[in-house]
């Protein structure tokens, strides 16, 4: 009898039952986590593109109405162009513990997935041309590989374009 082929064990958040309540199997990308270390630490240890890391991030307008903004890893979000999109006059991203509070996810392990409150989801239009994805399960240096076929099913996110260049590119 040949050895049984152990499943890889990675946290149980609440992104992770929410993507098991829509029929996505889970394919976890754990790494070490490294504060402050962002999607390069995570690209180079998955020896993954940075661009195809795509981040999770809080934003909120003038009125302090909260958002989703998932972009590239090697990209940052433009809050004039945000702003100018969602038709705001300014969009700024959240302080860490305005973010938390919304999420229910410490920064470095925030997901889209499974969030404490219900907050409208942007995303990158050109993530919808990676074969690949690589976003946050819920926790620091967990990762889950999706399509983003699987990402639009389960999110169904407003498609935008307010990338920019990363300023420490």
């Amino acid at each position: 009898m040949g050895k049984k082929k152990k499943k890889p064990r990675y946290p149980i958040t609440q992104g992770v039952r929410m993507l098991r309540e829509h029929g996505i199997e889970i394919i976890p990308r754990l790494y070490t986590y490294v504060d402050r270390g962002g999607t390069r630490v995570s690209s180079q240890e998955l020896g993954v593109p940075e661009h195809n890391v795509v981040k999770t991030l809080i934003f909120e307008d003038q009125d302090g109405d909260a958002m989703v903004v998932l972009q590239h890893g090697d990209r940052e979000v433009a809050p004039g162009i945000l702003a100018k999109t969602i038709g705001a006059k300014s969009t700024s991203p959240c302080e860490p513990a305005t973010a938390q509070k919304h999420s229910g996810y410490l920064v470095g392990g925030t997901s889209p997935f499974g969030l404490k409150s219900d907050l409208p989801v942007l995303a990158e239009a050109s993530i919808r041309e990676l074969d690949k994805l690589y976003i946050n399960g819920g926790k620091r240096g967990f990762l889950i590989e999706l399509t983003p076929d699987e990402l639009e099913r389960v999110l169904s996110p407003e498609w935008v374009e307010v990338a920019q260049p990363r300023q420490d590119a």
